[in-house]
């Protein structure tokens, strides 16, 4: 299968790295061309336009954005109608309905459709460890497989299209919840002049622990949050996502709000492109 892949950003690039790597004939488009050229050295084909990369693809990978840039992208690429023939699989978060309306797009214009958002970072992306959440049907599910496998140990379909797009945001709200809980609990205890490892090995031992509190906690601990691997900018975009689907579905999400707050502060102080854990700057402030 040729795939062409819109969108060679953080998660994008080492995406098409090891599938090129791996044998897949990729075409690869970036907004910015230049983050697309040094792509080039690891046997992937860089396209000037989104419509040159999906020309000869049997499967377009979209690692966009947001719902906006993948509508944008695919009128770059010749609108709808340029998929009818192909497998398109679309690996960011948006929103549920989002999704369920591209799915309707691409099928309505003879094109196949999965959802396919991920969980992990750089690190997964690069050795193949991605944890895929897929949302569409059985058919087109076993179809991407052998695609799929190149990225993911187990992709895992979960549903139809829509309900892969929820999951991840389920998922990604507990990124935010996590780490606004962490913050302010470590803040508490720094600030109560607490031993920082006595307070962790006592957590670690608890029922109360996740791995991602050991994964930030150096960030928090040194307020270095420079390196993103997932930033600010879009964990505030998914919690808004994240509201808005719950209260469609018909919850009160009454906690998030001020948790999407926060993340927004945590933009506006200049770390909009930072890692997120930077909310810690927000909730313990120096």
């Amino acid at each position: 299968m040729r795939v062409a892949l819109l969108g060679t950003g953080a998660m994008g690039a080492p995406v098409a790295r090891r599938l090129a790597q791996g044998g897949w004939p990729v075409t690869a488009w970036n907004r910015t061309i230049e983050r697309a050229r040094a792509l080039e050295d690891d046997g992937v084909t860089v396209a000037e336009t989104p419509a040159q990369a999906v020309a000869k693809a049997d499967v377009v990978l979209l690692w966009l954005a947001d719902a906006d840039a993948i509508r944008a992208s695919l009128d770059e690429a010749g609108g709808y109608p340029a998929l009818a023939g192909r497998l398109v699989i679309q690996m960011g978060t948006i929103a549920p309905d989002e999704s369920r309306e591209l799915a309707g797009a691409v099928e309505a214009a003879g094109g196949r459709y999965l959802e396919c958002p991920v969980l992990g970072s750089i690190p997964e992306a690069r050795d193949g460890r991605l944890i895929l959440i897929a949302g569409g049907d059985e058919v087109t599910f076993a179809a991407a497989e052998p695609l799929l496998a190149a990225i993911s140990p187990s992709p895992t379909r979960v549903g139809a299209v829509g309900q892969g797009a929820a999951t991840k945001l389920a998922f990604n709200h507990l990124i935010g919840a996590l780490t606004g809980a962490f913050s302010l609990s470590l803040g508490l205890v720094r600030r109560e002049g607490v031993d920082t490892e006595t307070f962790m090995g006592l957590l670690r031992g608890s029922a109360l622990y996740a791995p991602t509190f050991d994964k930030k906690l150096e960030n928090m601990r040194q307020r270095d949050f420079a390196s993103a691997n997932f930033s600010t900018r879009h964990l505030l975009k998914d919690l808004r996502l994240f509201e808005m689907a719950a209260r469609e579905a018909g919850l009160d999400p009454q906690t998030v709000p001020a948790l999407a707050q926060a993340v927004e502060q945590t933009a506006e102080a200049g770390a909009a492109d930072a890692d997120y854990s930077a909310l810690y700057d927000t909730l313990d402030p120096r």
